[in-house]
């Protein structure tokens, strides 16, 4: 084969989102059918999704874009048992009022990245799983997995080699999600499962369940894991996860993940994480030495107007230019409230400029913090209201964060 003939395909390879796939030239023959359906699933666990969820979401987007339809499935039976992939023990298992509240928030990053106008679904494989009846269940599906193969994924032998506790409950969740795939199938003709690769062998197994059980055609494509250039694990920062939700993490918080991308990587992010023209992303992306700065802000606007929309992300840079290039306390920086006076550490902390108060204290002795433009040299130094100005005084980690605090 000498490269997929469908729009879907061309476009993902060329921009990086494709790992695997079961038969890329079966695929590609069926997407050139066109109308081609299908989903991802995703675990209520937060209300919110996170950067990790968004290269495959953005699959499901380019999906709907080049004439397929895509269905982003909502674990409300599944975030019931726990995905066991690649963690080190049993996730908390939540109730059902917080996993109807964490459906709603992840509603939010859907709405903004897929059409539910033009065909676009959200379904709930609560609908099925909640009940399914546990004897017919095991007779009719449960035969068809072998406990042989199921021993050798990598979620469960890393676990076992660890010599980690592995539950049942958290054994059952592959059949679930194979089950997933057999359900879509029946229901919305499915034909398609995507994930990031930590999801492959799940994925995989269902397209095997629905040859088994429904005679028909399936198959898997899944992302690649993403790192930076320097080997750390993408969206995870000293204050956290990188939220897609405004209300979990400000456009302009969202804005300044992007700017600070590592140079390395600009070229690639710009192609997974936005949807610019791939001639123009190899220009970006080819920058070298203070241009590279340029391209950085460019994708820090793209990747922005793409969530949260074009006035969001045009806000955030000019803050952004307002804050680094001018030292302006921009009434639209990130803002936390404290009772005055306070030590300047934990309102470091709280402002998320330091992952813990020992963190900062170093930051402190590397005079990396500052407060209004100040250098803090003191790690017992407070803020109160006297350094208020306008009603918000500014802390600052190096020159590209900043937080303005005022009195609550």
């Amino acid at each position: 084969m000498t490269g997929p003939n469908s729009d879907f395909l061309r476009i993902a390879k060329e921009r990086g989102y494709i790992h695997q796939t079961t038969d890329e030239a079966a695929l590609d023959a069926a997407l050139l059918k066109g109308g081609l359906t299908a989903y991802i699933g995703y675990d209520c666990t937060a209300d919110s999704l996170h950067v990790g969820h968004l290269m495959p979401t953005m699959l499901l987007r380019l999906l709907q874009k080049t004439g397929g339809k895509p269905i982003a499935l909502i674990g409300g039976g599944t975030t019931k048992v726990g995905d066991p992939s690649f963690r080190d023990e049993q996730r908390p298992l939540l109730s059902d009022e917080t996993i109807e509240v964490n459906k709603v928030g992840i509603r939010r990053t859907f709405d903004a990245l897929l059409d539910f106008k033009a065909g676009a679904l959200m379904l709930d494989n609560a609908e099925w799983l909640d009940e399914l009846r546990y004897i017919p269940f095991l007779r009719d599906v449960g035969r068809h997995f072998s406990v042989n193969r199921m021993l050798t994924m990598d979620s469960v032998r890393n676990r076992l080699e660890r010599d980690q506790p592995f539950s049942f409950l958290e054994f059952n969740y592959m059949l679930l999600q194979s089950y997933d795939f057999l359900e879509l199938h029946r229901r919305h003709g499915v034909a398609l499962q995507m994930g990031g690769s930590d999801q492959w062998g799940n994925i995989v197994m269902g397209a095997d369940l629905i040859r088994r059980m429904a005679g028909g055609e399936a198959h898997a494509l899944t992302t690649p894991l993403l790192t930076t250039a320097s080997g750390a694990k993408m969206g995870k920062t000293a204050a956290g996860a990188v939220w897609l939700n405004p209300d979990r993490l400000s456009p302009y918080d969202y804005w300044q993940f992007w700017r600070n991308t590592e140079d390395a990587d600009v070229g690639r992010f710009l192609a997974l994480f936005t949807e610019m023209p791939m001639d123009e992303v190899r220009r970006l992306g080819a920058l070298q030495g203070a241009e590279v700065n340029d391209a950085k802000k460019i994708l820090a606007t793209e990747a922005t107007a793409l969530l949260h929309g074009r006035d969001a992300a045009d806000t955030a840079a000019e803050t952004a230019r307002r804050a680094f290039e001018e030292g302006a306390a921009a009434d639209t920086l990130p803002t936390i409230t404290a009772s005055l006076p306070a030590p300047f550490i934990d309102l470091a902390v709280q402002a998320g400029l330091a992952g813990s108060k020992g963190e900062a204290r170093r930051l402190i002795a590397q005079n990396g913090l500052r407060l209004n433009d100040a250098v803090v040299t003191d790690a017992a130094a407070t803020v109160s209201v006297a350094d208020l100005t306008d009603g918000a005084a500014k802390l600052s980690a190096g020159r590209k964060r900043h937080v303005l605090v005022r009195a609550a």
